[in-house]
């Protein structure tokens, strides 16, 4: 379990096609705390540590981690979103996010207005049930709320720590990002339809 709090950034040493997987090398200062087997989300997804070397650490992709988020696109030297799992005595002040992640899209803008940042996301259809406005929603594995929603699109404003903190400040018009979508407004609709 996350929060959608960004501890830390990551980049990208290297990404090996493997067929239809690959090998993950990310450099990051949470290296030496990481334990084998031990999940760390990237981007927003769930990955599992399989070796670390001094100041990086390696994951291994499988097709369906390929398929379904933006995680084999990237570049070396990319920035990616890091946060360690949720620690039971810890504080929660993100929402409920599990690492897993729902679909990709696309940013359809990102405009700088004052000091902030507004991004303007594609809405694939089958996820626009469970996204309200003021609600929440996981992008790259940020939690963000929900500051205007359209029938295909919704906005986010971006303030200056979390550009600072994230990788957000990356994203341009055309950049693909992870989405989860609220995990409480998933169980609730399995709930209504059962009924």
């Amino acid at each position: 379990m996350f929060t959608g709090l960004v501890e830390s950034i990551g980049r990208v040493r290297s990404l090996d096609r493997r067929g239809d997987a690959a090998r993950l090398t990310l450099e990051t200062p949470l290296a030496a705390a990481l334990s084998l087997g031990e999940s760390l989300a990237v981007n927003g997804c769930c990955l599992t540590v399989t070796s670390t070397d001094g100041d990086s650490a390696c994951f291994d992709l499988l097709g369906e981690t390929l398929a379904r988020t933006n995680l084999g696109g990237l570049a070396q030297g990319a920035r990616v979103n890091l946060e360690r799992a949720l620690r039971a005595d810890g504080r929660f002040g993100g929402h409920f996010v599990q690492g897993h992640i729902d679909t990709t899209t696309e940013v359809i803008s990102a405009e700088t207005k004052v000091a902030d940042l507004n991004l303007i996301i594609a809405l694939p259809e089958a996820g626009a049930r469970y996204l309200i406005e003021k609600g929440s929603i996981a992008v790259n594995g940020v939690s963000l709320t929900v500051a205007s929603l359209g029938e295909d699109r919704f906005g986010l404003w971006i303030i200056p720590h979390t550009l600072q903190e994230t990788n957000l400040g990356d994203l341009r018009a055309g950049s693909p990002v992870n989405l989860e979508y609220d995990m409480l407004a998933k169980y609730a609709e399995r709930q209504i339809a059962a009924r």
